[in-house]
């Protein structure tokens, strides 16, 4: 028998993925009408992005709205907002640590014992667009059928957020607004899902 490598297995996995996927649908519409819901339930998995601060800009808001229209036919997929807290211009550690605590208390509310959790953090692990594609597909293929990202305020994380995380991402070295960086998240699991079933996605 012969040994097939890392990088033969992957389009491998992606094509019996894509083939039960396939079967899964099938099914979906072969089901009555009533049993539908039930299906789409069991076989979509959900994807929320749990995030400090409103967006108020329309263009930021007119982004995400087209990329959940885009994902809608690959996953659940939703964004809940907790409310941020000012930071003063000047505010010492003690006031900072204040605020995050704050804000990671609201978030932790919003996430459930089974939820699988990455949050975005600057110490995160770093993955091309192609890592991240696998690693979801993994998550996937594990039965993952709730993952929850993490996107801090103006001053990130707290550390009892960081420490419910089951892992750590990051995009960049570099700092970019929390609004932006949820447009930037939602594009990267789209394209992650378009890599994983093999469709083409214009750069």
């Amino acid at each position: 028998m012969t040994s097939v490598s890392k990088k033969q297995m992957n389009p491998l996995r992606r094509k019996f993925s894509l083939l039960m996927w396939e079967v899964l649908v099938s099914n979906y519409f072969a089901a009555p009408a009533i049993m539908r819901l039930k299906i789409y339930e069991d076989i979509m998995v959900h994807i929320e992005i749990c995030a400090v601060g409103k967006i108020k800009e329309k263009f930021f808001r007119d982004a995400l709205d087209e990329y959940k229209k885009r994902l809608s036919g690959y996953c659940r997929i939703g964004i809940t907002e907790v409310q941020d807290e000012k930071t003063p211009e000047n505010a010492g550690e003690s006031e900072r640590e204040i605020i995050l605590q704050k804000e990671g208390e609201r978030l932790l509310k919003k996430i459930n014992e089974r939820d699988h959790v990455i949050a975005l953090a600057i110490d995160g692990k770093m993955m091309s667009s192609e890592e991240m594609a696998d690693h979801m597909e993994d998550l996937l293929n594990k039965g993952m059928s709730s993952i929850v990202f993490v996107i801090g305020g103006s001053l990130g994380l707290s550390r009892d957020v960081l420490s419910r995380a089951d892992e750590k991402i990051s995009f960049s070295k570099m700092t970019f607004p929390h609004q932006l960086m949820r447009v930037i998240l939602l594009e990267q699991i789209y394209r992650s899902f378009k890599i994983i079933k093999g469709e083409p996605y214009h750069k």
